[in-house]
């Protein structure tokens, strides 16, 4: 038997799974953490879910545990084994006080080892070992029931974000939990299944529809904006992740503190918002992708922020990891979390008083660049753009969206980005930009030909663009627009824009570097035969295919 099995993200050994340590860093002892509380989460759901069906709606507490959890199974969140059974055990406290309140109802509960197991501690690994995804032995099963999963902790996370904010919807975590209950109490065929996991990417539109309101009108529609990527001669403090919130609450108390704020990686479309560009100490935008963050942060100097996900384990002896800090869902062993208290507040005093006494940070380049392109941006550029596609100016969109990582194929990419014609125009949102938002690949008709919607979340604005091009140009079909879509992906977030894109109707969607190892292939048959997905080839032949000749 193996020590783990987890086959989430891009990365997954062999193209199958980790079996003795993720790729991504954690070990099978953190794997089979995430394991149980899964195997817990489940439990609660089933219990939510009888419980909604009589009327009984499960309190917010409930509702933000959920998330939470599986947000912190997310790929890169959450290292710490002891903060995952923390977790834990405050899940089956959850679980047994809804089961009673089902018994005092009168409420029948299925006979099921989710509802039954109560262990100790000391019984916790053993029972994970048994518990995980390996748990379905139909092949196909598995990989439709993954698919669905795996996309709910993406729906999870940006609700976390839009909760945070003050903005919910009750449906969504309802959702969340009856489509958790369903797919562990009943047996559901693949065609039903499939239908799920369409179902799983219409609500994943409203999460992100959610987040989209909640963000904007808490900071502004953002514009366009240019981002400086080079230093100041303060100590910096970096803020990593996506959680506008965190960083809100960070620029407050760092005020007038001779601290500069950087943001890295997915943070890096805070500037686009108006509320943030009050700060005069908000410097601007340092390093790349999540994956290059070791040289990088050895090099800023100062104290980390990890709002969310995309941590990559400090090697042992590193510079910056007693500078490091975790927040929300993340944590890492040895590294301070910041607790958010019970009016939503942070204390950062701590990171302040570290940045205090830190060099400041090391410029690694220099220059600025250029983004803030969501749906309300582009819709003011509407005419112009609308202008250059009738006059032939621009010929075809490609959306480029989605993560980066750190497979060397991933130089397809930047090399396809390069040697698209020059009457081409990238629609981008996630880290997948990094690959070539520095490139100088100039304009149209001063339409710059990088157009970056924001975060991996503002993928959404990507739809809203096509939707809203499709009402102008009087087409009966999102798919004829001369949009062609090579998308990249490495984790849960990218799946649920996946089925979201699915359930919109996009079809022809290319996705790489490789397509997910728990695709079995009759899953990936149909994809195929009813949505048109592929993988990528070589960037000549791609180019080609698309019809992207020169």
């Amino acid at each position: 038997m193996s020590n783990m099995f987890c086959f989430q993200c891009q990365e997954a050994a062999k193209g199958i799974g980790c079996t003795l340590k993720g790729v991504c860093g954690k070990n099978d002892t953190t794997a089979r953490a995430m394991d149980l509380l899964l195997f817990t989460v489940r439990g609660i759901s089933i219990v939510a879910t009888e419980l909604r069906k009589n009327g009984k709606q499960p309190c917010d507490k409930l509702n933000t545990f959920v998330t939470d959890a599986l947000f912190s199974t997310i790929t890169n969140a959450n290292f710490d084994d002891d903060s995952i059974y923390t977790r834990v055990d405050e899940g089956f406290i959850k679980r047994n006080k809804l089961i009673g309140k089902a018994l005092e109802m009168g409420i029948s509960l299925p006979e099921i080892d989710e509802l039954k197991w109560n262990g100790t501690r000391e019984q916790y690994d053993e029972k994970a070992a048994k518990v995980g995804v390996m748990r379905e032995t139909n092949e196909d099963i598995r990989s439709l029931k993954e698919l669905i999963v795996y996309g709910l902790k993406g729906m999870a996370a940006y609700l976390e974000h839009a909760n945070r904010l003050g903005y919910n919807d009750v449906s969504l975590h309802a959702f969340i939990q009856n489509t958790l209950a369903t797919i562990t109490v009943d047996n559901l065929s693949t065609e039903e299944l499939t239908t799920l996991a369409l179902k799983t990417g219409e609500m994943g539109v409203q999460t992100m529809a959610l987040l989209d309101t909640a963000n904007t009108s808490s900071y502004g529609h953002p514009e366009i904006t240019s981002v400086s990527i080079g230093v100041r001669n303060n100590p910096g403090i970096l803020i990593s992740g996506h959680d506008l919130h965190d960083l809100e609450q960070l620029l407050e108390q760092t005020k007038d503190r001779g601290v500069d704020v950087y943001t890295h990686g997915e943070m890096l479309p805070a500037h686009y918002y108006p509320a943030f560009k009050k700060y005069p100490h908000f410097a601007g935008n340092y390093g790349n992708a999540w994956w290059k963050q070791r040289e990088e942060f050895t090099a800023f100097n100062g104290p980390i922020i990890f709002t969310t996900n995309c941590i990559v384990p400090p090697l042992p002896g590193a510079s910056y990891t007693e500078r490091m800090f975790t927040s929300n869902s993340t944590g890492f062993p040895g590294c301070k979390h910041i607790s958010t208290d019970e009016n939503g507040h942070k204390d950062y005093s701590e990171v302040i008083a570290i940045a205090k006494n830190c060099a400041a940070p090391t410029e690694i380049e220099h220059g600025e660049i250029v983004g803030g392109f969501a749906h309300n941006q582009v819709m003011q550029l509407a005419n112009k753009v609308v202008d250059a596609v009738k006059s032939g100016a621009i010929r075809k969109f490609i959306v480029m969206a989605g993560c980066d990582g750190r497979m060397r194929g991933r130089e397809y990419y930047t090399s396809f980005a390069e040697q698209l014609p020059k009457d081409t125009v990238i629609l981008t949102a996630g880290c997948a930009k990094y690959r070539y938002n520095k490139l100088p690949l100039g304009d149209i008709n001063g339409i710059p030909r990088v157009l970056d919607a924001g975060q991996c979340n503002d993928s959404y604005s990507l739809a809203v663009i096509a939707l809203k091009l499709k009402e102008v140009f009087q087409l009966n079909d999102i798919n004829e627009l001369p949009i062609v879509y090579n998308i990249a992906w490495y984790e849960q977030k990218a799946v649920i824009v996946l089925l979201a894109l699915l359930y919109l109707g996009v079809k022809e969607i290319h996705l790489g570097p490789t397509l997910p190892a728990f695709i079995s292939p009759n899953v990936a048959k149909v994809l195929v035969e009813n949505f048109g997905i592929n993988g990528i080839g070589s960037v000549e032949g791609d180019l080609q295919k698309f019809g992207l000749n020169r």
